[in-house]
């Protein structure tokens, strides 16, 4: 058993995946070409490659899983406080922390302070504002997103890669037992095949999970862009009441006779 099929056992067995380990073990001392035993029997390069490819798949679908978690949990906080504001037709909703808070708050700050200047000014900067929060929102959700992109477009080469240097090595071996014979042959090459097939075993599903969270994504950036129109809207209603309010109220005059 090489070297590196010692160290990997051993950890598989530090770690508490005694089966993995034993089916390893058992792969290792197998001549019967099975995923596991292709797996035992490849070079070191080649079984780096395919242990990346599976950490990669892994971690593509824990972040889809992660990120459609948190895309729903926001949707839903978002429009739980759309709805409060929208009913109550002024800022100064009671709203959790969430988004929206932010955008209030953020209006009512800007309220504050340009106190005695034009609305025209308010507005336009509270739509600054509003604009850098969505943005900062976008960045923080699509962080993740990437990784899965990337995931998907680089799986196939690294897959690749592994394929091409363990053909290398197959046929190194073959120039140095003298001999051509299928038996030979096929056992390197099969190895070294199966890198490809974990590359895409990799991608593919990445790349499914990547277009749907950036639709995802997208449509979450839409329900940002409505709740900053609904505080845009609130506000230009709020300035509009308290420029008119002071003109519809009549001063009582008392006339001595």
């Amino acid at each position: 058993m090489p070297p590196s099929d010692d160290a990997l056992i051993l950890f598989l067995d530090r770690v508490g995946l005694t089966g993995l380990a034993e089916a390893l073990r058992s792969a290792a001392a197998s001549e019967a070409l099975t995923p596991l035993a292709m797996f035992a029997h490849a070079d070191v390069l080649v079984k780096a490659v395919m242990l990346g490819l599976l950490f990669a798949s892994v971690l593509a679908w824990a972040i889809w899983a992660g990120k459609l978690v948190q895309l729903t949990l926001a949707k839903r906080r978002l429009g739980r406080d759309y709805r409060a504001l929208s009913a109550r037709g002024s800022l100064g909703a009671a709203l959790p922390k969430g988004m929206l808070a932010r955008m209030q708050a953020a209006a009512q700050a800007e309220i504050r302070a340009s106190e005695g200047l034009p609305d025209a000014g308010i507005k336009e900067r509270v739509a600054i504002e509003l604009a850098r929060i969505e943005a900062g929102a976008a960045r923080a959700l699509q962080s993740g997103v990437t990784a899965v992109g990337s995931i998907g477009s680089t799986a196939p080469f690294i897959g690749l890669f592994g394929t091409v240097w363990g053909i290398m090595n197959a046929f190194v071996g073959i120039a140095e037992s003298g001999s051509s014979s299928l038996a030979v042959v096929a056992p390197g090459i099969a190895e070294a095949l199966m890198a490809t097939a974990l590359g895409l075993v990799a991608a593919i599903p990445a790349v499914l999970l990547y277009n749907h969270l950036t639709r995802a994504v997208g449509g979450y950036r839409a329900a940002l862009a409505d709740a900053a129109a609904l505080v845009e809207r609130t506000l230009s209603r709020d300035l509009d009441r308290a420029r008119l309010v002071p003109a519809s109220v009549t001063p009582l005059h008392l006339v001595a006779e």
